[in-house]
């Protein structure tokens, strides 16, 4: 579903949000403090200082900085006071408006200091010179005064107003956070987060070992409220080791608001397959699902349903008959009419929680593990505020995180007698205590929240493009203490999930990389409180408010886009994002896009993936304040135009799976603010000869991921920029035959499918240069069939003392990791997974020179017959994983292997998905 935030919102909204909607939409101006914040730093920075040093220009700047600092006093007391004060949320939107306005001037102060320094540099040809304003700038700073007098003389006079409101002054502290819980690294649901639903669980699992005689597969509707902890029980259910020991496939699919039996069909052959599901005609899906299922005792979770159409769950119930008897599907709704509707079961009803069950889960979350004893008078108020909370674990989660580390007895007084209490609720209402914990965020968080508003319900988030997308919409700034954007991101959104905002985080395989979700209900608060700044919609929406600013669109038509596109855009005029979501869906036609260029001038994103457009307008080069540009997966686009490089706000680049795509274009390192590149390319070398693009380029780049570049030889070959680079990606390029020899910032190395390459070959020079990678932390190799045995460099100082992750996959002649006994001394090494490596017949004794490594995960080795004897010194090994390996599976036997007493030390040991247990 689709939703077009306006007018309508509250009949889109479930049930217990639409009680809370009359106290919430006066909220909607709640993100003002955070842009004049934002605003006074910029207006404050060095590099628009030394641009506005001249008479006028200089003097509306200082005026500009005086006018937001006095406003920006009372900013925090007025967005406090709106929600009984409609005047005051009009006064406040007004205000929001000439900040956006005013930003925008900065933004192009500091783009055109951008462009002087890089004409200034060299490697740019004169006949372009003169489309610049620095070959006249006393002409640019006499247009861009009068820009900045009209702005901030606008915003006097809505300032002025101020004084109607009687606005108290708060000042705001905003140190860096400290937060002591570490993300942890969890792929399901913790059984130590959850508190009281043991029983519960035990009645769900024998539910489920009771074998029907009747049908094939038996229907049980998990049923309750919002907030409840539907899902968390049937994760805790769906991973136990009786059930997963019990059942032959287990699949999960959350269905949430459209009961789609086609997209059901795909996501269950995906979860049972754990492969990619192609959009095939519904005959193939259902020849594929009888396969799957075919006759084996299988469980399904179908999560948060919401419809009550029969017909569709009848037409779904006739695909999963292929299954063995004892085969039993769990339906989670909210709703009795649902489980009525396709239960074959008697429904299962979850309750709330006890006060004692919510007041232990609530210490969990609000303190350090034992320091509640320190605090019994915060405790005492807990107990109280835990009553408010109606049995919900969500709600009592959330508060809990958000008085995590408060010691203070008026942070926790303030909670408890909050107005929001008062308001009239439902027995089952979660929200209050939700935007509670909202209205309590850090201001810098608030509207990182909101912008999650702008992705569907159940959305998987990865950390990496939400943060770029939060640093493209400028919500996240440099920091005075010089720390990378990208960390101050990772660090928001760890705040976030400690509040609880997120939830079910993934890692992925080199921890830099993570995901997580939104539980449905934060998620209709995040809908809330950006209802005037941003709008999840598709080409059917109506109702579109004239103020948003910030556009996703979930699906396109095709047969209607040329015809719909005036009346889309005909309603929007301060467009600053548009982003295509559907995952295979974008603009079919070209004048989707032009029309984007032509009329939002300011626009920060632009996300047209699955595209099919052939190559974009010279007029993106027009777009000043563009900072990411997404076109991956067209498979028609051949080139940008050559003047791309005048994008010199772009920070993320993605031309991946462009299978199409020639080659950038020469200057294009030449983008100082260039941050992420991800580029499928016809190059035989990448960049460009350094001859041709000056010595200087790709300054500020941090990501670069090159992938599927089937003539690609040489890599930054001579070159000695990129010195910023810290996350390296090549993928499928057969014919690059070594790797960069000099990248000092290189945290992260990803290598896959790469036949010809040489990793001890470091651009022509044979182990040279062995301090290129002095920062390498995470190294992951796959695919190269060239690897025998791990190069020297990675042995040695400083790699050897930086490395705390290495994995070698499929590399079918990898036979040893060193060839020296003794020279295996990675001293920071964690982890260590070697997989599908059949050459590999032994591993070193110098393996017990690993004093620090915790993982160790060998699959698939099937000559891999025994481990080294100096195993047993691994003191540090906590956790050893071996599969697919016969022999030595054996040798590691508790009872008989030769290999026990070698590895009876670690605590936590799987054998062929087996846990030994040992007594």
């Amino acid at each position: 579903m689709a939703f077009a935030l306006s007018s309508p919102l509250p009949f889109l909204l479930s049930d217990p949000l639409f009680a809370l909607f009359s106290f919430v939409h006066n909220m909607a101006e709640s993100f003002a403090f955070n842009i004049a914040d934002r605003l006074l730093g910029k207006a404050t920075s060095l590099v628009v200082e030394q641009v506005c040093l001249a008479g006028v220009v200089y003097s509306e700047l200082e005026n500009l900085k005086a006018t937001l600092s006095t406003v920006r006093a009372v900013l925090l007391d007025a967005e406090k006071q709106q929600v009984n004060n409609h005047q005051l949320t009009d006064w406040l939107g007004k205000l929001k408006d000439c900040f956006y306005d005013a930003e925008d001037v900065l933004d192009e102060f500091e783009y055109d200091s951008l462009l002087r320094v890089v004409v200034s540099e060299g490697g740019i040809k004169r006949k372009v010179r003169h489309f610049f304003s620095s070959s006249n700038p006393l002409a640019f700073r006499f247009k861009m005064g009068n820009k900045m007098k009209e702005v901030r003389e606008r915003l006097d006079k809505v300032a002025a107003d101020a004084d109607k409101f009687n606005l108290k002054k708060m000042g705001v502290n905003v140190p860096v956070p400290v937060l002591n819980r570490k993300r942890e690294n969890y792929s399901f649901v913790r059984a130590s987060d959850v508190i009281g639903r043991d029983d519960d669980k035990e009645n769900i699992i024998q539910l489920l070992m009771q074998s029907s005689v009747e049908e094939n597969a038996s229907i049980l509707p998990l049923v309750g409220i919002g907030g409840l902890g539907k899902t968390t029980l049937a994760k805790l259910v769906y991973n136990d080791g009786r059930v997963v020991a019990h059942f032959q496939k287990r699949m999960w699919v959350c269905v949430s608001d459209e009961f789609d039996v086609k997209r059901i069909i795909k996501e269950i052959i995906t979860s049972a397959t754990h492969g990619k599901c192609d959009d095939l005609p519904m005959d193939e899906l259902a020849r594929l699902l009888r396969n799957v299922l075919d006759d084996n005792k299988f469980l399904l979770i179908l999560d948060d349903v919401w419809s009550k159409n029969r017909d569709k769950w009848l037409e779904l119930k006739a695909l999963l008959d292929g299954g063995a008897k004892g085969s039993k599907i769990i339906v989670t709704t909210r709703d009795k009419l649902v489980a009525s509707v396709m239960g074959t079961c008697p429904m299962y009803e979850l309750k709330g929680l006890s006060d004692e069950e919510c007041l232990s889960l609530f210490i969990k979350f609000a303190f350090n593990d034992g320091r509640d004893k320190q605090y019994p008078r915060l405790v005492g108020i807990g107990k109280d505020i835990v009553k408010k909370c109606k049995g919900l674990p969500l709600a009592v989660r959330t508060l809990g995180g958000l008085l995590y580390l408060k010691a203070e007895e008026k942070d926790w007084l303030r909670v408890q007698d909050s107005e929001i209490w008062k308001l009239e609720q439902k027995k089952d209402d979660v929200l209050p205590a939700l935007k509670l914990s909202y209205d309590e965020l850090p201001f810098y968080l608030k509207q990182c929240f909101a912008s999650c508003s702008l992705y569907p319900k159940d959305f998987q988030f990865f950390n990496i493009p939400l943060i770029e997308m939060w640093m493209a919409q400028g919500l996240i700034q440099p920091s005075e203490q010089n720390e990378e954007m990208e960390d101050i991101g990772n660090r928001y959104i760890d705040e976030l999930l400690q509040k609880s905002f997120f939830q079910d985080v993934e890692e992925g395989v080199l921890g830099f990389l993570y995901s997580f979700k939104m539980h449905d209900l934060v998620h209709d608060l995040a809908l809330l409180v950006a209802q005037s700044e941003c709008s999840m919609l598709n080409f059917d929406s109506e109702n579109i408010s004239t103020k948003v600013r910030h556009v996703s669109i979930l699906e396109t038509n095709e047969t209607k886009e040329e015809e719909t596109i005036s009346r889309f855009f005909g309603k929007l005029n301060n467009v600053r994002t548009i982003s295509f979501l559907d995952s295979d869906v974008g603009p079919k036609c070209e004048s989707f896009v032009i029309t984007c260029l032509l009329r939002f001038k300011y626009m920060r994103v632009l996300g047209v993936q699955y595209s099919s457009f052939e190559e974009l307008p010279n007029s993106i080069c027009n777009l000043m304040h563009l900072r990411y540009l997404d076109l991956r997966d067209n498979k028609s686009i051949k080139r940008l135009p050559n003047s791309i490089w005048k994008l010199q706000h772009l920070q993320i680049l993605h031309l991946a799976r462009c299978d199409s795509f020639e080659e950038l274009p020469r200057n294009v390192g030449k983008m100082m603010s260039l941050r992420h590149l991800s580029v499928t390319t016809q190059q035989m070398a990448f960049p460009h000869k350094e001859k041709e693009v000056g010595r200087r380029c790709f300054d500020s780049l941090r990501i670069l991921g090159i992938g599927n570049c089937p003539y690609l030889e040489s890599l930054m070959e001579g070159m000695r920029s990129f010195t910023t680079l810290r996350t390296l990606i090549i993928v499928q390029c057969p014919r690059l035959s070594s790797l960069p020899k000099h990248l000092p910032a290189l945290e992260n190395l990803i290598i896959e499918d790469c036949e010809s390459l040489d990793l001890g070959n470091r651009n022509g020079e044979k182990e040279g240069n062995i301090q290129g990678f002095g920062s390498l932390r995470n190294l992951l190799i796959s695919g190269l069939p060239k690897l025998e045995i791990l190069p020297r460099w990675l042995f040695q100082v400083p790699t050897s003392n930086t490395l705390l992750y290495l994995s070698i996959d499929y590399c079918e002649n990898f036979r040893a990791l060193s060839e020296e006994e003794e020279s295996l001394s990675l001293t920071s090494l964690d982890t260590l997974v070697i997989r599908r490596c059949s050459q590999l017949l032994a591993l070193p004794e110098g393996m017990g020179h690993l004093t620090a490594l915790r993982q160790l995960q060998i699959e698939r080795c099937r000559n891999l017959a025994a481990l080294p004897e100096k195993m047993c010194r691994l003191t540090a090994l906590t956790h050893l994983k071996i599969g697919g390996c016969f022999e030595l599976a054996e040798r590691c036997d508790p009872r008989t292997g030769k290999d026990w007493n070698k590895i009876a030390h670690v605590q936590d040991i799987y054998l062929d998905g087996q846990k030994i247990q040992v007594t």
